[in-house]
């Protein structure tokens, strides 16, 4: 009946379904006012309604890991839908299984090349399609990469909730692979959390540390400020960030200036030799703050943060050398625009 489509119930239609304000208004209207029913026309509405949906913005979703049964070979993709709602469904989490399977057997690396593979006896495009009528929504499998390896194993992560994933390969032994594929699983908990960016800090380009060192020591000056005020130990203002700014050079330079003040503090000469260790092993440690938020092995491990990632890999095996990381967190760089749901109820119900 005319006007069963309230905005109360437009609202819940669209929450339900990810379904565009026009659409529900008419499902609503040709259902009077039947939420369950025009859930099901929605659905019932065909490939002409899931092309409408492809304009939709996807931003939710997501991601998806699959390893192969020997370790040498894994894939992630990024598989975004409009709402959490839908990706909490069974449909969408086994459409996300059977994406991240059907890249894996074919190796596309992009959206583009995804869509012009078959799948079941027609293109991706159209499986994808027919999956959105169902489903009730736009969904785009943005994102995926595969990685493998013939002389180590590889291993991934995703968070429980869905919304980040971390792949990441190494070489070894052959006789260290079993717990190197383990010890990969912790390393991918651990990126998860801690969000690096690169493996080692020697992977950081030389313009993003110089553009860096000035923005972190202006952001200890300034705190330092506040400490003075509160009458609190100021910081150590650094003269790097990265260990990789850290050469011979500068480190014999420091280590003079330690002994200086060694001397001019009335320390014996032959007690240096216990202290300058752990004050160059500080000096280290405060000039390579980028190196710990951005290189993975450069990071505390999170599972034990009396070592670095670097020295947790050690103690496993000596032989274990990450070769690739990647990290993916869901609708990153994707832009929503916000939406006043009143102002569009408004405006819709107009016309």
């Amino acid at each position: 009946m005319a006007g069963a489509a309230t905005p109360k119930l437009i609202k819940e239609l669209r929450s339900q379904s990810g379904a565009g304000m026009l659409d529900c208004k008419k499902a609503l209207n040709e259902c009077d006012g039947d939420i369950e029913k025009s859930m099901a026309f929605l659905r019932e509405s065909g490939l002409a309604k899931a092309a409408k949906k492809s304009g939709n913005v996807a931003a939710e979703g997501l991601i998806s890991i699959l390893v192969n049964e020997d370790n040498t070979k894994v894939t992630m993709t990024e598989v975004n839908s409009q709402t959490d709602f839908v990706a909490k469904n069974d449909d969408f989490i086994n459409l996300k299984n059977e994406i991240t399977s059907h890249v894996q057997s074919t190796g596309v690396s992009t959206t583009e090349e995804l869509n012009t593979t078959t799948i079941n006896g027609t293109t991706f495009e159209e499986y994808l399609n027919s999956r959105i009528a169902i489903i009730g929504e736009n969904i785009v499998a943005r994102k995926m990469v595969t990685i493998g390896t013939d002389t180590g194993v590889v291993n991934g992560y995703v968070h429980t909730n869905g919304r980040v994933g971390v792949i990441l390969a190494a070489t070894c032994v052959p006789e260290a692979k079993e717990k190197t594929a383990a010890l990969l699983k912790s390393l991918g908990m651990h990126a998860a959390a801690m969000k690096p960016t690169v493996i080692s800090y020697n992977d950081l380009s030389t313009e993003f540390i110089e553009s860096e060192n000035k923005a972190i020591i202006a952001d200890i000056e300034k705190l330092n400020i506040e400490l003075h005020r509160l009458g609190k130990p100021e910081k150590n203002i650094p003269l790097f960030v990265s260990k990789s700014q850290l050469t011979d050079e500068a480190l014999a330079t420091q280590e003079e200036v330690f002994k200086a003040e060694l001397k001019e503090q009335g320390k014996p000469e032959k007690i240096w030799g216990n202290i300058l260790p752990g004050k160059m092993d500080r000096f280290i440690l405060d000039n390579s703050q980028l190196d710990t938020a951005n290189a993975l092995l450069s990071q505390a491990f999170v599972m034990d943060d009396s070592k670095t990632v670097e020295q947790a890999i050690a103690d496993v095996d000596a032989s274990i050398e990450l070769t690739e990381y990647i990290r993916f967190e869901l609708g990153d760089g994707i832009v929503v625009e916000e939406e006043d749901f009143a102002a569009e109820v408004a405006a819709q119900m107009a016309k």
